[in-house]
């Protein structure tokens, strides 16, 4: 039966092209920490994840964004910016050539654009976060991400020793059983090793950071992003929960209303994310032309 369920799948994948997943959540809810387990409970062969293609317990290609030492190249990493970084990673999906594939982003945009830029199909199915952690899990997730500064990567301490030694800090064994994600997976306990790593972009983090810093940070990633887009103008407050932003924005007419929430949520995340930088709240005002 298996052998028939796999031969099924290489011959959708030659018809068709390979299914592509999204695993979505804004930053450091734990996606990556979970990837592997929902992965394996779906029979997706591949993961990719900030700027990484994995399969099991080995980095096939790409970089991480883990390992860029400022806010301007880590996001470059994750979003596959690069010529280089895409054409490695597109040759390795070729030559691996499986038909199933999961993209871990903090919007579907993002999962999106990702795709997009690997020439993959656009994502089939999206799971979200809140679908496979409890919400006790991903506060606790959440909090030793913005007090520590502490990131995940699903495979285990010595392949990523092997690429990126500056940046490990410890290991963990985790359970194919959760509370929320895999009730009744399977009987036998099966576990998975995962790292545990400090970005080089979060040692560098600072208390105070300049209007203009942010304005660049935030134009940075949107032009990896859109590159259509441009940030008119930024207005900061700081309060003891982040940093409150007013944005302007100049887009395109065709763009949909649907914009303004992807890119708040887009926008935070990735400064959150990769510049280290706690955002309490962003809004944001459009200017067509």
């Amino acid at each position: 039966m298996q052998t028939m369920n796999r031969l099924f799948r290489i011959i959708l994948y030659a018809l068709e092209g390979p299914k592509v997943f999204g695993l979505v959540g804004p930053s450091g809810t734990g996606k990556s920490y979970r990837s592997k387990i929902l992965s394996e409970k779906h029979n997706i062969d591949l993961i990719i994840d900030d700027g990484l293609l994995i399969k099991g317990d080995r980095i096939l290609a790409g970089y991480s964004a883990k390992q860029e030492d400022n806010f301007m190249t880590a996001v470059k990493a994750a979003l596959f910016d690069d010529e280089k970084h895409r054409e490695e990673v597109m040759a390795a999906l070729k030559k691996e050539r499986h038909p199933r594939i999961l993209i871990i982003g903090t919007s579907r945009k993002m999962v999106e654009k990702i795709a997009q830029r690997l020439e993959l199909n656009p994502p089939d199915r999206y799971f979200h976060i809140e679908e496979i952690a409890t919400k006790e899990e991903i506060e606790t997730a959440m909090r030793v991400r913005y007090t520590e500064g502490k990131h995940v990567i699903p495979v285990p301490t010595i392949e990523i020793t092997r690429n990126y030694p500056k940046i490990v800090y410890d290991s963990m064994r985790v359970s194919a059983v959760g509370k929320k994600l895999l009730p009744r997976f399977s009987r036998k306990k099966k576990t998975f090793e995962k790292t545990i790593v400090t970005p080089e972009f979060s040692k560098h983090r600072t208390d105070r950071v300049s209007e203009a810093a942010l304005r660049q940070m935030i134009q940075h990633c949107l032009a990896a992003y859109d590159h259509t887009i441009q940030v008119t103008n930024l207005d900061v407050t700081a309060s003891e929960a982040g940093y409150n932003l007013n944005v302007t924005l100049r887009i395109p007419k065709q763009e949909s209303l649907s914009t303004n929430q992807e890119l708040r949520e887009y926008i935070k995340d990735s400064l959150e994310k990769y510049g280290g930088i706690e955002v309490d709240s962003i809004k944001i005002e459009m200017e067509e032309w």
